[in-house]
């Protein structure tokens, strides 16, 4: 087994995925623009993303050992990859709905694929921390890139104009470039062969019992909750800022950026806290300071000064201070995920991923399409003001989700490094 080697492509496949899977907000940005398109028709692509991510997850996470992770990732690779070649071939709204339905097919096959690998990848907890944190950081790297690299196509002078759909023959690179990564690469999966001998209707079952685990569903609610509020400002922060704070498009693209490296930051910044702070102090923490940056800079961004020839230097100040709650976000998925994971023997590691990936997808996909419909309402101040509610849930799934760890006695999270979306 060629371990370095396959490391590599590891992190390269999931900083493909993650320029993909948030380009959602730019594009959906991008389609009301050169397609003319209203909110609640853009907000269907986050639906084409996310059902097939849940669909695929849900038939084949337990499943997949049978094929191969190495082969799955390979496949969601190549299926990915011809997607974005067509994107610039047939430009049309159409053309992106099947990309991000390729998207979510092949995201599913590649996180199970990832994380399981991750495991037989690695010797102990310790190690399995580091690997998954390096990956996982190298994710928040691409979502940085993302919203750079597509303004980069995009016309200043005229946003309508297609020619942004250039920016696909550089991802079908980097996915036929991971692609080939992957096939010199080998991948020792023997630890994995006690799930082989399960058949499709056992491999449902053993979901199923997963579920049936109050740790899991509790921690299954926690996530969906999260995913909800996540994807909400993650996905409309650029027509927010476009619509509300009057940027123009690529600058709307740019500024929503800062979220991921807010995110990126956090996450660093939480792995140290959690050594001091006990990590069911530290989340809620976190959700309070949340709402409360959402209560002090909405009034800001609603009597925000538009000024003509916008830059960097004289934008609204609520453009800067919206995507600081990345910072505060950032703890919660990955602490909560690392908990469950490394509670849990390698041999259910796929299926525990495959519901991971289920209520995430659904949780992106309602956030996506409550925000557009309140975005299209009203406007874009109301739809983030909206968040306070599944802020308020989310403490409470983590009192009872601190009760179960309590009970169930799982490792601290500070113990077993942080694991991310």
């Amino acid at each position: 087994m060629n371990r370095y080697r396959m490391i590599v492509a590891l992190a390269m496949i999931y900083m493909v995925f993650a320029i993909l899977l948030n380009s959602v907000g730019t594009v959906i940005l991008q389609s009301i623009h050169t397609f003319g398109i209203d909110k609640p028709q853009a907000s269907l692509l986050e639906l084409f993303k996310d059902l097939p991510i849940a669909i695929t997850s849900f038939l084949l996470a337990s499943f997949l050992p049978r094929i191969g992770y190495r082969r799955a990732m390979m496949l969601a690779l190549l299926i990915v990859g011809s997607a974005c070649v067509l994107m610039p071939l047939y430009p049309s709204f159409h053309t992106t709905e099947l990309l991000f339905t390729c998207v979510g097919v092949s995201f599913a096959l590649a996180k199970i694929g990832v994380y399981s690998s991750i495991g037989l990848l690695t010797r102990d907890k310790a190690e399995h921390g580091r690997l998954t944190n390096t990956i996982e950081g190298l994710f928040m790297l691409g979502v940085l890139v993302s919203g750079w690299l597509f303004s980069a196509f995009i016309d200043h002078a005229a946003p309508a104009n297609p020619s942004w759909f250039n920016v696909y023959w550089v991802l079908a690179a980097l996915c036929f470039g991971a692609l080939a990564l992957l096939a010199g690469a080998r991948l020792d999966e023997s630890a994995a062969h006690g799930e082989v001998r399960l058949s499709l209707g056992e491999a449902m079952r053993q979901m199923y019992r997963l579920l049936m685990r109050t740790l899991v569903y509790v921690f299954l609610l926690s996530a969906f909750l999260y995913v909800l509020i996540e994807q909400s400002f993650s996905t409309w922060l650029p027509t927010f800022n476009n619509e509300i704070l009057k940027l123009p498009n690529a600058m709307s693209i740019q500024m929503a950026s800062i979220l991921a490296g807010a995110t990126a930051l956090g996450r660093i910044i939480a792995g140290q806290l959690l050594r001091r702070v006990h990590w069911h102090v530290l989340l809620n923490l976190c959700v309070l300071g949340m709402g409360v940056l959402i209560l002090l800079v909405l009034p800001l961004a609603r009597h925000a000064t538009v000024v003509p020839d916008v830059g960097w230097l004289d934008a609204p100040v609520a453009a800067y201070l919206i995507p600081l709650i990345g910072l505060l976000m950032a703890p919660i998925y990955p602490v909560i995920n690392s908990v469950v994971l490394s509670s849990l023997p390698r041999t259910t590691h796929a299926a525990m991923t495959g519901l991971i990936v289920i209520f995430s997808a659904l949780g992106g996909t309602l956030g996506s399409r409550i925000t557009a419909l309140v975005f299209a309402g009203f406007d874009g101040i109301h739809a983030f003001y909206f968040s306070l509610v599944p802020m308020s849930l989310v403490l409470v799934t983590l009192f009872f989700f601190k009760r179960e760890t309590d009970r169930a006695g799982v490792a601290e999270p500070a113990a077993i490094g942080l694991s991310a979306k």
